[in-house]
């Protein structure tokens, strides 16, 4: 029994045993983009994400309520003032994706445009 603690404290010291599995690390998002919603754009209204890369999106609405849909990426996410909402994502394709608000906001809406570019 003392030989299996003794290797079992090698082992967390050695960082075997504590960590996550570094495939699990991966999946993690590395960085948060802050994207505000006002009557009547999106502030960014385009970004830049790399294929493969997770990045959650945090929508924030400085007025009414709003929502960010890029049907391509399966973005649907409403947002509404005092109440900032995320969603992570992965993009698995290259290209550009065509985004709009989803919410009716007032006259102005259809001009709410959103583009998202993926990289390699």
């Amino acid at each position: 029994m003392k030989h299996m603690i003794q290797a079992l404290l090698a082992l967390i010291m050695l960082g075997v045993i504590g960590h996550p599995p570094p495939r699990l690390l991966a999946q993690q998002p590395e960085h948060t983009i802050d994207i505000h919603a006002r009557k009547y754009t999106f502030d960014p209204s385009e970004i830049t994400l790399k294929k493969g890369e997770p990045v959650t999106l945090r929508l924030i609405s400085d007025d009414v309520t709003h929502s960010l849909r890029v049907p391509s990426l399966k973005i649907d996410q409403e947002v509404s003032k005092d109440h900032p909402s995320e969603v992570t994502i992965t993009p698995s394709s290259v290209g550009d994706f065509k985004g709009e608000c989803g919410h009716f906001c007032g006259i102005g809406h259809g001009r709410m445009k959103f583009t998202v570019h993926v990289t390699d």
